[in-house]
């Protein structure tokens, strides 16, 4: 109660976030529980029969569960061990420019992409990635490696996955990195100077360090959506040619609750998907907490 009074201006402020996120996130929780029930229109969301784990045991010993796991897993897996590291590196190579109008204009241009809409960046991939008219294909059949159709292989798919995501959004993600960057003491710098260390130098024992608790605890959330790989990319880039490799959770539970209307099946399979993010995210902070005194909680 002190604290509320003491911060009551605070609290308010932040009040209408906290009425959004109860309004669509946590009352929406309610509907968990018709992974375990037979949904019913006419009865609505309590009203069907009781089925326990029923719906969760046909998903595990459905066909399909070994190569969605192993496709959301390659996915997401590759995203974080690519596109983590890379707004890392990009935020303290901008933070090395010293002239500041050059440095804006750079920022600048590495954030546009994140404004991008997935439709639109998607149509881009499919424009430059055609075999027969695209910019790519053409540089790809110039240098002798034939037609070679990028979003219809199974094997070039994850790779151009993720790296148009690191393309998309590593410029936007390194501003969070760039604010902690700039909350080192100058002086650090310049002590860094006298005493003749290099820019690696400097970087590996100033920047880095200061990196160290953003890093930790941003590496923390992103296990929490380990396998909630981004459905409307997934989705919109999926073919028949790539859909071996391009059918993750996502796009199975759309396919499975929305299309065929098997809600009840689709909602234990996302609430699978969730505990398993949760797990990750609990060992994850865990961890961390043990290891370098840095958590969520």
């Amino acid at each position: 109660m002190n604290t509320f009074k003491r911060d009551h201006q605070l609290w308010i402020m932040i009040f209408p976030a906290i009425v959004v996120i109860f309004i669509f996130n946590y009352i929406p929780m309610y509907g968990i529980q018709l992974a375990f029930r037979d949904y019913d229109f006419s009865k609505g969301l309590t009203g069907g029969a009781w089925r326990g784990l029923f719906y969760f045991r046909q998903f595990f010993d459905s066909y399909m569960f070994a190569d969605l796991m192993k496709n959301t897993v390659a996915i997401s897996l590759a995203t974080v061990i690519l596109s983590f590291p890379a707004p890392i590196i990009l935020a303290l190579l901008i933070n090395q420019v010293r002239w500041k109008r050059a440095k804006k204009t750079l920022q600048t241009t590495v954030y546009l992409p994140h404004f991008i809409s997935i439709v639109v960046m998607v149509g881009l991939l499919n424009v430059l990635l055609s075999p027969n008219s695209g910019v790519i294909g053409h540089i790809l059949s110039s240098v002798g490696l034939g037609d070679v159709n990028l979003l219809g292989s199974t094997g070039t798919f994850v790779p151009v996955y993720v790296l148009s995501e690191i393309w998309q959004h590593c410029g936007w993600n390194s501003i969070i990195y760039l604010a902690a960057l700039s909350t080192v003491d100058p002086q650090l710098y310049d002590s860094s100077k006298i005493d003749g260390a290099s820019r690696w130098q400097t970087i590996k024992h100033v920047d880095i360090p200061a990196l160290i608790p953003t890093i930790i605890i941003l590496f923390v959330l992103s296990m929490g959506n380990v396998l909630s790989t981004g459905f409307e990319k997934v989705f919109l880039m999926q073919n028949a040619l790539n859909l071996p490799v391009s059918e993750v959770i996502a796009t199975y539970v759309y396919k499975i609750g929305i299309i065929s209307n098997q809600f009840s099946y689709s909602a234990a399979i996302g609430l699978f998907n969730t505990v398993i993010n949760f797990v990750f995210l609990y060992a994850m902070n865990m961890i961390a907490r043990k290891s370098s005194d840095i958590s969520l909680w």
